[in-house]
């Protein structure tokens, strides 16, 4: 299916009930697993949003993601979708996670297009609640990423997130400190996993219920 017709049926399908968690977990460690399951986000998690940015990308439908600079911190080196903490002056959490991508990547939010949102996904070691915020763009965005906060742009395709060969366990050191092989995407050697993978995997199984429906 063409670019438009696709996201007018994500629009759709993102106004109805969603996989949620269950589809989270899909790509989740065994320790993050039992997490969620013996913890419900705090009252005074810190609300955050991230963006889903999709856009036209040589012939398919591309996304955006970006490698974090290594610093002391969780989540240091790792792939991530642009967003953060929801300030006091952001009018909501669309708001948050457009400003955000702005700053960490360089996007113009006046030609984003927000279609949806995904369920929200509490993060234990951060103590963030976020939001994924689904939007995109009808022509490739031109990035300029900061470099203080972004080691990498990243684009990936929709095609290569839904072929399950691209779908692997990988040996990854976790905020506890120890490494375990957890549930990753591998995408031209960038290993996306963790809390991203659990968010994207919500998108693919919306994506792949939309594809059902039109067989």
């Amino acid at each position: 299916m063409d670019f438009t017709e696709f996201i007018l049926l994500l629009e759709d399908r993102l106004r109805r009930p969603l996989p949620g968690r269950s589809a989270q977990l899909k790509m989740s460690s065994l320790v993050r697993i039992q997490q969620l399951m013996n913890l419900s986000p705090a009252l005074d998690a810190i609300q955050s949003s991230v963006l889903i940015l999709l856009y036209p990308l040589d012939g398919e439908i591309g996304l955006v993601l970006m490698l974090r600079p290594e610093y002391k911190g969780i989540h240091s080196g790792q792939i991530s979708l642009p967003g953060g903490k929801h300030e006091e002056d952001d009018e909501s959490l669309v708001y948050t996670a457009l400003r955000e991508a702005k700053e960490e990547i360089g996007i113009n939010p006046s030609q984003v297009q927000i279609i949806g949102q995904l369920t929200e996904m509490y993060i234990p070691p951060s103590h963030y609640l976020v939001t994924p915020v689904v939007g995109y763009q009808a022509s490739k965005p031109m990035f300029t990423p900061d470099s203080k906060e972004v080691a990498r742009i990243i684009e990936i395709k929709l095609s290569d997130l839904l072929d399950e060969n691209n779908r692997l366990m990988k040996k990854m050191k976790l905020s506890l400190g120890f490494s375990m092989k957890v549930p990753s995407y591998v995408i031209d050697g960038n290993v996306i996993w963790g809390a991203t993978a659990m968010m994207l995997s919500e998108l693919i199984e919306v994506i792949r219920e939309i594809e059902g429906a039109k067989k």
